[in-house]
């Protein structure tokens, strides 16, 4: 099976990452609100925890795959498929790099490997460095020979957001900000064309539809019920339509999606950065939102349109019908402890990524949310996560699940 999630928390057994690379070497401190990141990360370290994530998943059975080389596999298949890939990638990366167009094209189309162009596209591309065979420009007139005609993509290595896996389909995403929105085109080439994934995947949603929406704002409650954060990232109409096209194919078991409206925050960011599902019948919460958060539920109407409606019972009850249980324990983020819970929801202490029934791994430094867990019985794997957490992101963030069994 090409895809197949349909819970949040049965045994992971494929996951996409994207490993940090140059790009994050490319922050500067003027570029930081522009390209989403509150400090710079140093790559090495980025890199060396990283590897540690990567090395946790393999050691607990889970194979993992990189996005650069899948869509580097996918573009050796066809000379045309990889000029195609890089005509799409400029028109989706602005006025300036449009501008550029031509000289762009040559010199991504000159890099010695399908390997050497991804990584080129995901590390940007500066003035200094195109080809004008003599040709004069203002911008080169101006000696300004250092700035960016391609932005680099820092935000890469939170492969959760770009797309979602629902069931054995795929939500592509239109994302909230330009600067992201290229992060799309990677997971879009390889779902539609590299051999694992071609034919085999529906899309339930494409960077062509007008609304913001982002993946971590999408969590597989069960086979039959997802839940949507409507957040700073994510648009009402887009988990409408999401729902629509869901349940518009015969094909699909999910009838139910529940939309949870969260505070429009940074910190907040997605729904996965106040919830997400630790065991069968354990969540981790932020407690800020409990009173905050509204909900609602959208069911195929006629013709697959979806009905709305506001439910006005709680968090608890909503979710412990939705997974299946008489009732569900919601752990709140640094405990009891008020200050606790904003440092460590900063640092993403929600943001726990289950591999299978009771075993999450989670970010070192937030080590009141881990004990908090490991007191309710849950197995936390620790990673590090001195310069990672810098991109204000989580294990949850960083990982795309491809795969999950169905059963344990």
């Amino acid at each position: 099976m090409s895809i197949q999630i349909k819970s949040e928390i049965m045994p992971l057994k494929r996951v996409l990452l994207h490993r940090p690379g140059a790009e994050l070497e490319q922050l500067v401190p003027n570029a930081l609100e522009r390209l989403l990141f509150d400090d710079i990360p140093y790559l090495r370290g980025a890199q060396k925890e990283h590897d540690a994530f990567a090395q946790t998943l393999r050691d607990n059975g889970v194979e993992v795959v990189y996005l650069s080389e899948l869509t580097a596999q996918t573009l050796a298949q066809d000379e045309r498929l990889k000029e195609q890939f890089v005509i799409d990638f400029i028109n989706c990366s602005g006025c300036t790099a449009m501008s550029y167009r031509e000289a762009l094209t040559e010199l991504l189309l000159s890099l010695p490997s399908e390997t050497a162009l991804v990584e080129k596209t995901m590390t940007g591309v500066r003035f200094d460095e195109l080809p004008f065979h003599g040709r004069q420009s203002l911008a080169s007139l101006r000696g300004d020979r250092m700035h960016f005609v391609l932005d680099p993509i820092p935000n890469l290595y939170f492969t959760r957001d770009p797309f979602a896996s629902i069931g054995h389909g795929v939500s592509v995403h239109r994302m909230y900000s330009v600067t992201r929105n290229r992060e799309t085109i990677f997971g879009d080439y390889i779902l539609r064309y590299h051999p694992d994934y071609a034919g085999r995947v529906p899309f339930y949603y494409t960077p062509g539809e007008p609304f913001a929406i982002e993946g971590g704002d999408i969590l597989n409650l069960s086979a039959g019920t997802i839940a949507v954060g409507i957040s700073q990232r994510t648009m009402p109409e887009a988990v409408e339509r999401l729902a629509r096209n869901i349940f518009r194919d015969p094909n699909a078991e999910i009838r139910r999606v529940l939309a949870f409206d969260i505070p429009s925050q940074r910190a907040f960011m997605h729904l996965d950065t106040v919830l997400t599902q630790i065991d069968t019948d354990k969540f981790l919460v932020h407690p800020s939102i409990l009173d905050q958060v509204r909900i609602y539920e959208l069911t195929p109407g006629r013709q697959g349109v979806p009905e709305a409606r506001a439910l006005e019972q709680s968090v608890g009850q909503t979710l412990a019908e939705a997974v299946g249980v008489e009732r569900v324990k919601l752990l709140r983020c640094g405990g009891g402890d008020s200050i606790a819970a904003q440092r460590e929801q900063w640092n993403d202490g929600s943001n726990a990524l289950c591999i299978r029934p009771g075993t999450v791994i989670a970010y070192d430094r937030n080590y009141v949310t881990n004990r908090l867990m490991e007191d309710e019985g849950v197995q936390v794997l620790r990673i590090p996560s001195g310069e990672l957490s810098r991109g204000r992101g989580g294990p949850r963030c960083m990982s795309m699940p491809l795969v999950r069994a169905e059963r344990l």
